[in-house]
């Protein structure tokens, strides 16, 4: 569902020189839906992205622009994260949401064998030219100058071919690359800092490291290790949302923004009970999880929360 918020407030390029250090939610599937961007953006996080949307469903289905797709007042900036494999899919996707939003990324690194045999993802680190079209194309259809187009990549296992795929996109006009330490094959692996580091050495536009943000001591630590204008978190939201507010573990207060947002934009109860089974994660006994975690209905998790002594 598409409502225009009509409240742009600081755009993305504007962050970029009035911050030293921006915060970023991750594109989840699933989860970096509307309501957990709205609750993120109350604890610190000056940008969320939207789950991955696949390009051409989100062009050629009234559904689809419908079921993946929602913003209200105050989503804002929002980075609209697309799944393409080609420049008029992409271009096309991007002129449905520019009015609602800040800026679109083109995902170059998720390493799922679905979105791979697809086209998409991380097999586009191999096609840097194909990449640069698909820039080009949306930058030939979109007139506002701050409005982004990013890219968020993984490490190459040649860390020349990383910076080689970077410039190429900055050439073609990309604002901004967010760069996930690890490469497709990777999984728990430590992040590479020093690969993240290089990178941001080799580029004149902005880049944002993503990979193990669990803490904002973990964000500051990244943000000195490698220079990055930026450092996004993923699972460390999930589980924390208040993170970047430098809290260790989720909060209440979070907890309790997060019912009241997740009620009034009519988040579903599987959605609302799988943030809170992250979020309670590290501060509910593991048997008491267990019994949390097998309810059914809403009024078991109000109860729940309302006996929890937080």
């Amino acid at each position: 569902m598409l409502r225009n918020n009509g409240d742009k407030s600081s755009s993305v390029i504007d962050l970029f020189e009035s911050k030293e250090l921006i915060t970023m939610c991750a594109p989840m599937v699933r989860y970096s839906k509307l309501p957990f961007r709205m609750l993120v953006r109350k604890y610190g996080c000056d940008v969320a992205f939207t789950p991955m949307i696949i390009s051409r469903s989100f062009v050629e289905s009234e559904k689809a622009r419908h079921s993946d797709f929602t913003t209200a007042a105050g989503d804002r900036p929002l980075i609209v994260q697309f799944a393409a494999n080609n420049g008029i899919d992409f271009a096309d996707a991007t002129e449905i949401v520019c009015r609602y939003s800040d800026g679109v990324d083109l995902n170059c690194g998720c390493p799922q064998s679905w979105v791979l045999a697809d086209g998409y993802g991380a097999c586009l680190l191999s096609k840097p030219e194909l990449v640069q079209d698909m820039i080009q194309q949306v930058r030939n259809r979109i007139s506002d100058a701050k409005y982004t187009v990013s890219l968020k990549i993984r490490l190459h296992d040649d860390i020349r071919h990383s910076i080689e795929f970077c410039r190429q996109a900055q050439q073609a006009g990309a604002s901004w690359i967010s760069v996930h330490g690890r490469t497709k094959s990777q999984r728990n692996e430590p992040v590479n800092v020093d690969a993240i580091k290089l990178i941001k050495e080799s580029l004149t536009i902005p880049v944002i490291g993503n990979g193990d943000i669990f803490s904002l001591t973990d964000a500051l630590r990244f943000h000195k290790q490698t220079g990055v204008n930026g450092v996004m978190s993923a699972r460390g939201l999930l589980q924390n949302p208040s993170l970047f507010c430098g809290t260790e573990v989720t909060s209440s207060s979070c907890i309790k923004d997060w019912i009241n947002l997740s009620l009034s934009f009519g988040a579903t109860f599987t959605n609302i009970h799988h943030h809170l089974m992250f979020m309670l994660e590290k501060i509910m006994p593991r048997s008491e999880r267990k019994l949390f975690n097998s309810y059914t209905c809403l009024a078991s998790v109000l109860d729940h929360l309302n006996e929890f002594s937080f």
